[in-house]
């Protein structure tokens, strides 16, 4: 509890640090340990982050969220309360005549198929209902050791080259057929990664906020990964 409070503070001023100059922000997924919105109860904590994102999307910043397999529950309770866009798929912008492809990454690519059958599982309605027949107390208690085990397995902390790295992959593939890409941004893996697929497009992993406390920066022409230290 308290390295995320440490943790969140951090995120706060990174997100203040940038308030002045960011048009758009986009948070690539697993932003919360856990997130599942009841009806009328959303998850306990969190309202330093909160309140930054309704203040920036009050001083007309765009902040969009594409939903990772972390907090992939995530209904309407931020649009309402932040203003923030929720994205459940990967979106395709075109910024400056460049063509950005971004998700959060989970389930792309070959491979990890015990993780895409819970995907399955977790996505579904009537398993989403019968979870939210648990009262809360007894829920987010499961959802949080699930959600730890599921960190300390699903991270590998290197590079494993190109014939493992499953989003690497899926960029290769997905490349193929849409050359229009410049660059394919993902988050999920936890490693900051900026890899070749073409000429003319890359891939971007903003690796994450638990370890290297990275994330990238589109200047109109080129994305780089950066590192917060304060």
């Amino acid at each position: 509890m308290k390295e995320s409070r440490i943790r969140e503070k951090k995120i706060v001023s990174w997100l203040d640090s940038i308030k002045n100059d960011a048009k758009s922000v986009y948070l690539l997924g697993d932003i919360f340990d856990f997130w599942f919105e009841y009806k009328k109860v959303v998850p306990k904590g969190f309202v330093r982050i909160l309140g930054k994102f309704a203040e920036l999307t009050d001083n007309g910043t765009n902040i969009h969220i594409i939903v990772g397999n972390h907090d992939l529950w995530m209904k309407d309770y931020l649009e309402e309360e932040c203003n923030i866009k929720i994205h459940h798929d990967p979106i395709k912008i075109k910024e400056n005549n460049k063509t950005i492809f971004i998700g959060h990454g989970d389930g792309l690519g070959p491979g990890e198929k015990s993780f895409k059958l819970i995907k399955k599982i977790f996505t579904n309605r009537t398993c989403q209902w019968l979870f939210s027949l648990l009262h809360p107390n007894t829920s987010l208690k499961l959802a949080h050791f699930w959600s730890r085990r599921s960190r300390l397995k699903g991270t590998t902390p290197d590079y494993l080259g190109s014939e493992k790295e499953y989003l690497e992959q899926f960029c290769r593939e997905h490349y193929i057929k849409n050359t229009e890409i410049n660059f394919y941004l993902f988050g999920h893996r936890h490693l900051p990664l900026d890899v070749k697929i073409a000429d003319d497009c890359r891939y971007i992993n903003t690796g994450d906020w638990i370890n290297h406390f990275s994330y990238a920066v589109f200047d109109k022409e080129n994305i780089e990964l950066q590192y917060f230290v304060k």
